[in-house]
């Protein structure tokens, strides 16, 4: 049995920027517990700069070894099996309904390199759980996703006191699945006509030609946002526009309403249309809140994410703790040589 006083390392391994929002609520956690904490970056999409000066960044992955992380933290669906502690599995976003090559459920997937998944509410935890199976591969541990732990803090800071009802619109970079294109002319006209303030922010794989599409329309009514914490815009907001983009879902916990366009799984909590032309309408009618609408959104709640106390990332460190202890029960996860060559090739790490 290992001592849950006992010191632990833990290691982020990020590849995107929105990771620093994810995972940075857990750090503070783990530092406040007495805890040691490091960060590698894979790739060259993420930012250094984001990076605050007491943060401990590992070079290379034979710094990781050094370190010797107790659980390793992805907010991301793919891991390496090859380095040292647990790995633990961070969403990156909820279940936006998106499928894969086959037409499966892309989000609820046992990816085979997880120890522990984290999982966000009642309908992620049931899904892992079907995953599971016998003997136990992983431990499934609901937690919330320590993302929103700002999200219901009280001290964020307002980017406007605007009197005008705000839109925030934000689309998936799917080109298939991609609201922005059909959306463009409209927001164009409405935000012209100055009777609501919109703030427009992209997931960072967005096309640069749409992103330059939105910076070219900006104007005293429309903001184009670049950011990797989109926390402080949701709370902003009164209305989102959507697609698929699991941002969405984030929004929908405040409580507040969401339009989409074309949304590939329509449910009862969303205010789907279908044309462009419909979307003044659909925001007017949202704007009211109208009380069948904010009854799905808060059974989508209760079933998603019914956490607001801003300790999900305090429960995630709990979970990781367990795990730690069940480690030894757990199974081995059958061999993913080719997915994990892929791993390799990809950090160009070749040592066994």
């Amino acid at each position: 049995m290992i001592s849950l006083m006992t010191v632990k390392k833990y290691l982020f391994f990020i590849s995107q920027n929105y990771s620093f929002s994810i995972l940075r609520p857990i750090q503070t956690q783990a530092l406040n517990r007495g805890d040691k904490v490091a960060w590698f970056v894979e790739g060259d999409a993420v930012d250094k700069e984001l990076f605050d000066d007491d943060e401990q960044q590992l070079a290379d992955l034979s710094a990781i070894f050094v370190f010797s992380p107790d659980a390793v933290l992805y907010p991301a669906n793919n891991a390496p099996t090859f380095l040292p502690g647990i790995n633990v599995a961070i969403f990156h976003g909820f279940d936006a309904g998106k499928l894969d090559k086959k037409g499966n459920n892309d989000h609820y997937k046992d990816r085979r390199c997880f120890d522990l998944y984290c999982t966000q509410g009642p309908e992620s935890t049931r899904e892992f759980l079907a995953l599971q199976g016998s003997p136990k591969k992983f431990n499934v541990i609901e937690t919330g996703w320590s993302a929103l732990d700002s999200l219901f803090a009280s001290d964020l800071p307002v980017i406007s006191n605007n009197a005008k009802p705000t839109i925030l619109f934000c689309s998936t970079f799917s080109k298939r699945l991609c609201a922005a294109p059909h959306l463009l002319s409209i927001i164009k006209q409405l935000s012209e006509s100055g009777r609501w303030r919109w703030l427009v922010q992209f997931h960072p794989k967005m096309s640069r030609n749409i992103v330059d599409s939105f910076k070219e329309i900006e104007s005293e009514y429309l903001t184009f946002v670049e950011t990797s914490d989109v926390i402080p815009l949701l709370k902003q907001a009164d209305v989102m526009v959507c697609d698929t983009s699991s941002v969405m879902l984030m929004f929908l916990l405040q409580h507040k309403p969401v339009v989409t366009f074309k949304n590939i799984n329509p449910k009862a909590h969303l205010f789907d249309i279908q044309t462009p032309a419909e979307l003044e309408q659909a925001i007017e009618y949202v704007l009211t809140r109208p009380k069948a609408l904010m009854d799905y959104i808060q059974s989508f709640i209760n079933e998603v994410h019914p956490y607001n106390d801003g300790l999900s990332a305090l429960r995630v460190l709990v979970a990781i703790d367990k795990t730690i202890e069940d480690k030894a029960s757990l199974a081995s996860h059958p061999k993913d040589f080719i997915r994990q060559f892929k791993m390799r090739k990809k950090l160009n790490y070749w040592r066994f």
